[in-house]
């Protein structure tokens, strides 16, 4: 006789299907607004700051009428000083940005983790649950960028040395090159896609969750960059939805203040790009949220597959074991609990393990 396998959460506890990945980074998200939205939050604050600081300075430069008072009254030499200054303060919050966001990414595995036994996590004690972590995830943060500059530099270095020698010929090699850089990053992406919450969930150094992500998505890069693709694409959507009739409204501030002149109709649109900046950094942590909720699923449901993990999670939902801590952490890998070993699921009566229940 078949028996369901049990939903104490957001997601059965099983391996899972796309609709319910998706179903399950909803009810995260809304079941845990404090971790998922204040974490989201935290990551888009300095991208909203360096982009408007970026667009303060843009639309200072243009007119010169249109200033602040503290640009007033200096020379080309330090305005430019000044400018200098703010476009470098701004690619340095920028840059904090992305290891900011690659932290989070880990941390925020933590409530999804969680809700899948039905237990809701604050913000605090996701911090508290992940912040032995953090240096491993700064640290796996620094080496993917350091990787990717070098790959980057390493292209445009042949690129250079190819267009000296060979002249305009080299273009037909160039352009397949830089192609198969494009291809070769996607692929080794996807295959690092869920080194944070290895990371996070199993204590694991950067290597390590390196090398985990690497086992875990072996022979799931297709569905996974799907998903993937498909997440993006629905994020993408919405996000143009909701900041497209800003942008629209910030183009038009001329027909706005037909009777004000520079300074205002300046100022005024200046308003309105900072109100852009804004929306879109709240929309973005909407979408951040529910982007690394996907993610941590992901990752859940590989260890499902391959590690036998929805059978520890349920041991533990059964004997009620460590209600504050993080489900699935040094638990023992039970490669033998998959279908037709001992301690799997019961098949369904025509020998297929079920994917609904």
């Amino acid at each position: 006789m078949y028996i369901a396998p049990p939903k104490p959460g957001v997601a059965p506890l099983r391996p899972l299907i796309f609709g319910e990945i998706l179903d399950g980074s909803f009810q995260t998200v809304r079941r845990n607004p404090q971790a998922m939205f204040g974490a989201a939050l935290l990551g888009q604050s300095l991208s909203i700051l360096a982009g408007a600081l970026l667009g303060i300075l843009g639309v200072a430069s243009l007119q010169e009428e249109s200033m602040p008072a503290w640009m007033t009254g200096k020379n080309e030499s330090e305005l430019v000083g000044m400018m200098v200054g703010v476009i470098a303060g701004g690619l340095l919050l920028l840059l904090l940005s992305v290891f900011l966001s690659a932290v989070l990414q880990g941390v925020m595995v933590v409530p999804v983790a969680r809700a899948l036994l039905n237990r809701r996590t604050t913000f605090r004690q996701m911090w508290a649950l992940a912040k032995g972590r953090v240096g491993a995830l700064i640290g796996l943060s620094a080496l993917l960028m350091v990787g990717f500059l070098g790959a980057l530099a390493l292209l445009v270095i042949l690129a250079i040395l190819l267009a000296e020698t060979m002249g305009g010929v080299s273009a037909a090699i160039s352009i397949p090159l830089f192609i198969g850089l494009i291809v070769a990053m996607v692929w080794v992406y996807i295959r690092f896609l869920v080194a944070p919450a290895a990371i996070v969930i199993e204590e694991l150094g950067v290597l390590g969750g390196l090398s985990r992500s690497w086992q875990l998505t072996r022979h799931n890069w297709w569905r996974i960059l799907g998903i993937s693709l498909v997440i993006t694409i629905l994020i993408g959507i919405i996000t143009q939805i909701v900041t497209t009739p800003l942008g629209l409204l910030s183009g038009g501030t001329g027909f706005l203040t037909p009777h004000a002149g520079a300074e205002e109709t300046a100022a005024t649109g200046l308003g309105i790009f900072i109100a852009s900046i804004i929306v879109s950094g709240l929309v973005g942590a909407v979408g951040y949220a529910f982007q690394t909720s996907v993610m941590a699923l992901l990752y859940l449901d590989l260890r499902m597959r391959k590690d036998g993990l929805d059978l520890v999670l349920i041991r533990s939902l059964e004997t009620g074991e460590d209600p504050d801590g993080v489900p699935g952490r040094g638990a023992p890998v039970y490669t033998a609990g998959r279908p037709g070993h001992p301690g799997a699921w019961p098949q369904s009566p025509g020998g297929t393990p079920p994917m609904y229940g």
